[in-house]
């Protein structure tokens, strides 16, 4: 029988009526002939409110006892999702991250996934089980629980299928699908039929935020299909995979997609020497300090002296500027100034690079619309544009309309 692993975000379980929505869909797919694992979120803001409650406990609460903490969530809906399942007449087990046999490092809230041991899965899907199995979690060599980071669930689902040779990885959520651009403030989106694994990792690390990052890594790397569609409705999602999509073969438009990102922080160093070492001295303390750094401009200098500038997150934002302002006078510079009211802004698609005239276009886009662009970067399919987080409304549908990526 073929296997299907679906994944249901917190959106999709957030309260007693919504369980039993996702238990009828999980019949569905049962039904079909199907062995089905499904891997679940905790319900709503748990992960939110969980954190809340440690924090009023202690403000600097221990990263170990905070995964155990935070694993509770997905625990509880994954047994209720199975209570749901038990009240429909259905065999189904709920199983937690160590009970599935996810082994990860020993990173506590940001740990990877070592490997899978799926025997138990496997067993409970030849009884003719449902498997139920709580997202965002695995357990160390030492017996540690551990958490993936917020998102991991997606992470944990498509490891699942991997490990399962699963025809596909099913992401259900809120949305029906990945969008041209962000629906919610460009009304003209397009829902895409189906995009490439790139297309949609650069699309993911611009801003959108409908599948984790590492979830897509992982798809790509291993070649696993991965549908989102909606868990409250029936509309065609939208297939990521790694062949051509027909739509994008030889079209005259390569942008398959505006991404935007408001968790933007700007610093800048400037007055320091242009000389070896230095970028060295700046960016290996924020490593070391677990800072990941975004764009990165140097500036072109005179008399041998220079600026430079890179983005993090705004969370990230005061341990960077501290982390700076304790080498910039090692470094001699002149001062360091910062900026937390900062977005960016992508478009996205295979084949831009090997044809001019797309950054014109958005520069040109955001230029009438009486946008200033601070920073600028690219890859060989996205180009990013740094802006003040207060027009980039005006500027994805500024590019999403330069572009015409409402025609299908």
């Amino acid at each position: 029988m073929p296997i299907v692993v679906q994944k249901y975000g917190g959106s999709s379980v957030a309260d007693p009526d919504k369980i039993r929505n996702v238990a009828q869909r999980i019949v569905k797919s049962h039904a079909k002939g199907n062995q089905v694992v499904v891997v679940i979120s905790a319900m709503g803001d748990t992960t939110d409110d969980l954190i809340e409650l440690a924090h009023k406990i202690n403000d600097r609460p221990d990263n170990r006892e905070m995964d155990v903490l935070l694993s509770t969530g997905e625990i509880v809906s994954s047994a209720l999702l199975t209570m749901a399942l038990h009240k429909l007449g259905y065999q189904a087990i709920s199983l937690n991250g160590p009970q599935a046999g996810i082994l990860t490092d020993a990173a506590h809230s940001k740990a990877k996934i070592l490997k899978i041991e799926s025997d138990r899965i496997v067993k409970e899907l030849n009884a003719g089980k449902i498997v139920i199995v709580a997202g965002f979690q695995g357990i160390t060599q030492d017996a540690d629980m551990t958490t993936l980071g917020r998102g991991g669930s997606d992470t944990t689902a498509v490891a699942l299928a991997i490990s399962l040779k699963a025809q596909v990885c099913e992401k259900l959520t809120d949305v029906d699908g990945i969008y041209t651009a962000d629906p919610r403030i460009c009304p003209e989106a397009r829902k895409i039929k189906e995009i490439a694994y790139d297309e949609m990792l650069e699309l993911t690390s611009s801003g959108n935020k409908v599948l984790h990052i590492r979830a897509v890594e992982l798809a790509g790397h291993y070649n696993m299909p991965i549908l989102v569609v909606s868990s409250f409705n029936d509309s065609p999602g939208t297939l990521i995979h790694g062949g051509d999509s027909m739509d994008s073969m030889e079209v005259h438009n390569k942008v398959r997609g505006i991404a935007h990102d408001i968790d933007v922080a700007k610093v800048t160093l400037t007055g320091i020497p242009n000389q070896p070492g230095v970028a060295a001295a700046i960016f290996e303390p924020l490593t070391k300090a677990g800072i990941s750094v975004d764009t990165i401009v140097q500036n072109a200098f005179k008399d041998n002296i220079t600026d430079l500038t890179f983005t993090v997150s705004r969370g990230d934002l005061k341990k960077a500027n501290d982390v700076i302002n304790s080498i910039a006078k090692n470094i001699k510079a002149k001062e360091v100034v910062t900026d937390a009211k900062l977005a960016k802004v992508s478009i996205v698609g295979i084949g831009m690079q090997n044809t001019p005239g797309y950054a014109s276009k958005m520069f040109s886009a955001l230029s009438k619309a009486g946008i200033n662009i601070q920073l600028i970067t690219t890859s060989e399919i996205r180009i990013t544009c740094i802006i003040e987080e207060t027009r980039v409304k005006e500027a994805v549908l500024a590019l999403h309309r330069a572009f015409e990526l409402e025609k299908d």
